[in-house]
């Protein structure tokens, strides 16, 4: 009967991440002009949030307060993150330190 119980546990515990991870949002940021647009977002944890380098040269994500880095977007490349707790993210373009954008996670 114990296994029966672990196992039913297990199934229930895999069910609610599913459930979780199918709830999640993603969001689209564009690079563009250098502007990122939106500027500002409004997410939910788990949500991913993809920035896509519309610009004639590289761009970055860069928060050091958060953590939070890419590598540099190529024109026509992009970049995912998925958001891992809740807070504010202000971010600016490494490169570009007046392009800047903000991300709220509740």
């Amino acid at each position: 009967m114990k296994t029966k119980s672990v196992s039913a546990a297990l199934l229930v515990l895999a069910s609610a991440l599913a459930v979780d991870a199918a709830w999640a949002g993603s969001h689209e940021v564009k690079i563009q002009g250098f502007q990122f647009q939106p500027a500002k977002l409004q997410v939910a944890v788990g949500d991913t949030i993809t920035w896509t380098n519309a610009d004639g040269m590289p761009h970055t994500v860069t928060s050091k307060a958060a953590g939070v880095e890419s590598d540099a977007i190529a024109p026509g490349g992009k970049w995912t993150y998925t958001v891992k707790s809740k807070g504010d993210i202000d971010y600016a373009c490494r490169f570009h330190p007046s392009m800047k954008g903000a991300v709220s996670a509740k």
